[in-house]
Parts: structure tokens; C-alpha cells; sequence
């Protein structure tokens, strides 16, 4: 059943790309309904407004938009995870911009390497770790958000997981690196 599903889900996936590229009004509006509540439950649990959630969301749609009319373009996540990456993004800039300190709360989990200049590459390029992040399962999942996200020592991440010491947790965080990459990898 669940492999029924899941090529279904693909299918879907695939049917809407290829909606995209051909311009479907229909089914475009489809997509931008069914995600822009997730959008919106994530700016306005971070500080921000309906309108603004409005603003991040369009701002999103129209990078999805623009990326898949590109022909050397391949999306290498669910369009889910490529509008929230996105969005998220953006927010994360607009707070930035307005010098506004929040700890986000996001909709899924995931692992932000955000970068200063975020091109459609590197929105691309971030959907993948999110997804990548998904599929990693833990301790690997809280060990990498604690030490890149949180900012965490290797000593506290030690303390927080049960492991003797900060090498344990080190040589711990450099193995879950690693799976992360490979992930990615498969990913691409």
C-alpha cells in the first residue's frame, strides 16, 4: 500500500512540475492554495503578519515559477519543501533586514544553511539538506541542529546525548556529516 502511495505522490509531483511548465492556470492555483497555510502558520508564529506571510509566499511561488520554466532546471525535493525553504528564506532575510531576533519556529524540521546571498541555486541547493535532513533519521538529525543551528559546544551536545565527551560526540557529528552528504548526493 505504502509503495502505491508513494508512486502516486511521485506521480503528482511529476504531473505538477510538468503543469508548471505548461502554464496550467488551473492547476498553479491548485498548488498555491494547498501550501500557503503552512506559509502563513510559519510567519505568524515569527513575528510576522498575514500580509506579510502574502508578500514571503508570492515572492516564493514566483522563484518556483521562474525556476521550473528553465529547462536545466531539475527540482530535487517536493514542491512542499522547495515554497517552505523559500518562504522561509525570505522571512528569514525580512527579519534580518528589520533587525528583528526571533527564535523561528518552524513547520518541519530541518537544518538551515542559510547563506547571504540566497540565489535559486542556493534555494535549490537548501531544499535538498532539508530533505536530506529528513531522511537522516536520529540522534544524527538533533546532534547537526544542535551544533549548527543551536550553536552548541561539542561538550554540551555531549552532556545533552549520553556520550562521554566532546571527542565521542566530535567523531559522532563528523559520522553524521558524513551520512548527511552522502543523502544529498542522492538527492541530486
Amino acid at each position: 500500500m505504502k509503495a502505491a502511495m508513494k508512486k502516486t505522490a511521485l506521480f503528482n509531483e511529476e504531473s505538477f512540475v510538468k503543469a508548471f511548465r505548461e502554464n496550467n492556470e488551473a492547476v498553479m492555483s491548485k498548488i498555491y492554495k494547498l501550501y500557503f497555510p503552512m506559509v502563513l502558520h510559519f510567519v505568524l508564529v515569527n513575528s510576522g503578519t498575514e500580509d506579510e506571510a502574502k508578500d514571503i509566499y508570492q515572492e516564493a511561488f514566483i522563484v518556483l515559477y521562474e525556476s521550473l520554466q528553465r529547462p536545466d532546471f531539475q527540482l530535487r525535493c517536493s514542491i512542499k519543501t522547495f515554497l517552505y525553504s523559500v518562504s522561509r528564506n525570505h522571512w528569514l532575510k525580512r527579519l534580518q533586514a528589520k533587525k528583528i531576533k526571533t527564535d523561528l519556529k518552524d513547520v518541519e524540521e530541518f537544518i538551515p544553511f542559510v547563506e547571504d546571498s540566497v540565489s535559486i541555486e542556493n534555494e535549490a541547493r537548501l531544499a535538498t539538506i532539508e530533505a536530506a535532513m529528513q531522511r537522516l533519521g536520529e540522534p544524527c538529525r538533533t546532534i547537526l541542529e544542535d551544533y549548527y543551528l543551536n550553536k552548541m559546544s561539542m561538550t554540551d551536545i555531549a552532556e545533552k546525548m549520553g556520550y562521554t565527551n566532546a571527542d565521542n560526540a566530535k567523531t559522532q557529528k563528523y559520522k553524521c556529516f558524513n551520512r548527511l552528504k552522502k543523502l544529498i548526493k542522492e538527492l541530486k
